[in-house]
């Protein structure tokens, strides 16, 4: 208690931040060189275009499955979510408080903390300068002191002021100190990227975060994701970087009784199989899950194949145990991501994946589905050519499974 009105006495008198820099452009990428989506720049093969409307009815049709299926459910949207898991967890723990730029009076950047300042005041919910570096390393010290603190970057871009706090002050000193001292800082925002926010804006960061022994890293898709892996983070003893997506927040998504539950939780380090089948593997996580179930829906519809659709959930630890069954099944690996394709979420998989048992199972080789191999483009229509879509995924699921 002391510490945390220590941490509130310091931070309190702090304006909350306005404004941030604004936003950088970057030079103008080829049209050549934007088409380059992974290994999509070998792509021949013509596929059938899902429009908008079409892509939204499949998502609709999944969800109205589930909602059919499942007696008590309702929608919610994933800023909803991490509110209410926020919340939640306030509630049972005093130890819990929200820390960021814009979190408290503006509630939020992106009114993820909607609401939270009036129900637990200055001392739970700080606002604080514009300093990454500073509030990332006073949510360390506030963690390794045995209170709960969740920091909020507005962006995981900005974060990069951070990563000394994050991953040596955060990450290391639960190992280094004999697990003595653990830190149970969770670390949320956006990270990738959104719309025409330019190249300095629109990195996704899971693979970053993901190689560093002592982090655990989350990128939830679903509401339910939302819910349940922001709990388990901020009730972890170890520090957590829980990577959303801002182009999710308004989504809704189906919820159950169940998942709108104060004790639900779900396990870090599980994959979920958001769609069964027996044709071709397809690994993914964060938006990527809503193309890849758009394309396994339209290939199904139209050609019959069925795709096994992984939302991974948890970048490290990685649940490679329920992607080699699925590979032992399927025989056919493709991962999606909108990260870079060099030194990826994606090349790791398929690495585990060759130097498992499953490779033996493989009739083709896996492939990677990713974003393209240059700084985002902020142009618009360049912008969309630099990421997979449901175009995109569906040609090359086809052609793999064509050529092989």
């Amino acid at each position: 208690m002391a510490t945390r009105a220590a941490v509130s006495r310091v931070l309190r008198p702090v304006a909350s931040a306005s404004a941030r820099a604004s936003l950088s452009t970057t030079a103008a990428a080829s049209a050549s060189a934007s088409k380059l989506v992974g290994r999509n720049a070998l792509l021949s093969t013509p596929v059938a275009r899902v429009s908008r409307s079409e892509a939204k009815f499949l998502v609709g049709a999944e969800q109205r499955r589930s909602a059919s299926s499942d007696e008590g459910v309702q929608t919610m949207t994933v800023r909803e979510a991490l509110n209410s898991a926020m919340e939640e967890e306030m509630l049972r723990d005093e130890t819990v408080f929200i820390m960021g730029e814009e979190v408290a009076r503006y509630n939020g950047a992106y009114k993820i903390t909607k609401g939270l300042l009036d129900k637990f005041g200055e001392d739970r919910v700080i606002d604080t300068p514009i300093t990454e570096s500073g509030f990332a390393g006073m949510a360390v010290g506030a963690a390794l002191s045995g209170l709960r603190p969740v920091c909020e970057f507005m962006t995981w871009n900005f974060a990069m002021q951070a990563i000394d706090q994050i991953v040596n002050s955060g990450g290391k000193t639960y190992y280094m100190s004999g697990g003595n001292v653990p830190c149970p800082v969770t670390f949320r925002g956006p990270n990738g990227a959104a719309a025409g926010v330019a190249a300095q804006h629109s990195q996704d960061f899971c693979a970053w975060y993901g190689s560093v022994p002592g982090l655990k890293v989350i990128s939830p898709w679903s509401a339910a994701d939302c819910r349940g892996l922001l709990k388990a983070a901020i009730r972890d003893p170890n520090p957590v970087c829980f990577l959303e997506n801002e182009l999710l927040y308004g989504v809704s998504f189906p919820v159950t009784k169940e998942e709108l539950s104060d004790d639900f939780v779900l396990p870090i380090g599980k994959a979920k199989v958001e769609k069964e089948g027996s044709d071709v593997t397809v690994v993914t996580h964060s938006k990527m899950v809503t193309h890849s179930l758009e394309a396994a829906e339209h290939l199904e519809k139209t050609e019959g194949i069925k795709v096994e659709v992984i939302n991974l959930r948890s970048i490290r630890p990685l649940d490679i145990e329920t992607i080699i069954q699925s590979v032992k099944k399927t025989n056919h690996l493709v991962t999606v991501e909108g990260g870079f394709p060099a030194f990826g979420v994606g090349s790791e998989i398929i690495a585990q994946i060759c130097e498992s048992p499953a490779f033996d199972f493989l009739d083709a080789p896996p492939e990677r589905i990713t974003g393209a191999d240059v700084p985002t483009p902020y142009s618009e229509s360049l912008e969309h050519m630099a990421f997979p879509d449901t175009d995109v995924i569906a040609k090359v699921l086809r052609r793999h499974l064509c050529e092989w």
